[in-house]
C-alpha cells in the first residue's frame, strides 16, 4: 500500500530540486526512454526509507553537485508509490532483481551502470557520490 502523498512530498522535492524529473506512469517512463536513446540519463528509484534518506539522496545531489559531468538527464521513479512507472523502468533492465534504493546510468539507451541497494546501505553518502562520480566520468561526454 502507498504511503501518503504528504509524507512522500519532501523524499520526491529532494530530489526534483536538483534538476531530477519525476515520472509517474508508464507513459512519462516511454517517453524518458526514447529521449535517452541520445546521451546519458541517470534514472533513480527512489524510496521511503532511512538508506535512501541518509545515504541514496545525498549520495546522488553530492555527485551532481561536485562532479565534473553530470548526466544530460536525471529522471526518478517513487517504487511503492508509482508502481506502473517503477515496473516500467524495471523491464529495460530485466536481468537485474528489483532494489530500492538504486541508480541506473544508461548512455545511448544501454544500461552501462547499476548501483544496488546492496552498495547503498551501510556506506556514507560520499562514498555513493564517488561511485555515481567516477560513472559519469566514465560514461560522460
Amino acid at each position: 500500500m502507498p504511503y501518503s502523498p504528504l509524507l512522500v512530498k519532501p523524499m520526491r522535492e529532494e530530489l526534483t530540486q536538483v534538476g531530477f524529473t519525476e515520472l509517474l506512469s508508464a507513459e512519462d517512463v516511454d517517453r524518458a526512454m526514447e529521449e535517452a536513446k541520445s546521451g546519458t540519463t541517470l534514472a533513480v528509484f527512489n524510496f521511503v526509507d532511512g538508506c535512501s534518506a541518509a545515504v541514496a539522496r545525498p549520495g546522488v545531489r553530492l555527485a551532481l553537485e561536485n562532479g565534473s559531468k553530470r548526466p544530460d538527464r536525471l529522471v526518478s521513479v517513487f517504487a511503492q508509490q508509482d508502481f506502473e512507472a517503477t515496473a516500467r523502468m524495471r523491464s529495460h533492465f530485466e536481468d537485474i532483481p528489483p532494489s530500492e534504493p538504486s541508480m541506473a546510468l544508461f548512455q545511448d539507451g544501454e544500461l552501462v551502470y547499476f548501483l544496488p541497494r546492496h552498495r547503498i546501505e551501510a556506506r556514507a553518502a560520499q562514498q555513493v557520490a564517488a561511485d555515481l562520480t567516477e560513472a559519469f566520468n566514465e560514461f560522460g561526454k
